[in-house]
């Protein structure tokens, strides 16, 4: 365990030492703002127009505003996981220290799990971010702060999975370049599966639609914590650095 915090440390300071993780954090921070400010105009605009003919149209906070912009959040999380991802390894094989790091005394899973512990506590930055914009919420209104809570946690559950695959891929090429493209169309098709099931009924759908990571969100959105919902990000992150691992043994036979 500490091997690993090592790792996350080492990680997280590579990030925050050169313009990444700041660029990162002010890029998610004005495109979830632009969100929230044209939501909640919409939402007050909506209110408006109600009052103004007399009728009593029901406001919620939480499904009018919360709901529709975490879920814009995993979208927009997409874009952002192949750039945080895609330097994990694909730096150290174009560097040369990749060679260091399958050689070092230190496990190939303490090396892999504190690399990709760094990459989902970036991502918590930048969850965190978009939890600043809800403080107005609070102050001005009252949502209901428990679904909030565990749409955040699928959130960084969903992020989890897919950075967990970005790690895997990354360990596949030296240019992070083509890393981030793969990691972004595999994130993405992972989406879109659900899609099927919207057409499609047979059996090959639903299994489809089973493995698209936007399915498994939907329950966390609605404030459900539902355990098979869990158990799925879960096993994603699971199969993801196992993935990593027997990358890295094969990195490590040929050197």
């Amino acid at each position: 365990m500490r091997n690993i915090w090592i790792i996350c440390r080492k990680e997280l300071r590579s990030y925050f030492v050169s313009p990444i993780a700041y660029l990162l954090l002010v890029m998610f921070a004005l495109i979830f703002g632009f969100f929230f400010w044209n939501s909640l105009g919409y939402f007050v605009l909506m209110g408006m127009e109600s009052q103004m003919r007399g009728q009593e149209m029901p406001m919620n906070l939480n499904e009018q505003i919360v709901r529709p912009l975490l879920s814009n959040v995993g979208v927009i999380g997409l874009f952002f996981v192949p750039m945080i991802s895609m330097r994990l390894f694909a730096e150290e094989k174009r560097n040369g220290t990749i060679e260091l790091l399958t050689t070092s005394p230190i496990r190939d899973v303490e090396v892999i799990v504190g690399k990709w512990l760094a990459a989902v506590v970036l991502y918590a930055c930048l969850l965190l971010i978009t939890a600043v914009n809800f403080l107005f919420l609070f102050k001005y209104g009252n949502p209901d702060w428990k679904p909030l809570a565990i749409a955040y946690l699928g959130l960084l559950l969903q992020a989890g999975s897919l950075l967990a695959i970005g790690t895997f891929i990354s360990t596949l090429t030296k240019n992070q370049i083509i890393a981030g493209a793969v990691t972004f169309g595999v994130c993405l098709l992972l989406w879109v599966l659900e899609w099927v099931s919207g057409y499609e009924t047979a059996t090959w759908a639903k299994v489809l639609a089973y493995v698209s990571v936007i399915t498994h969100f939907e329950s966390f959105a609605k404030g459900v914590l539902d355990s098979k919902d869990a158990i799925f990000y879960v096993t994603m992150i699971f199969v993801g650095l196992f993935l990593t691992t027997r990358s890295m043994e094969a990195l490590r036979w040929r050197s």
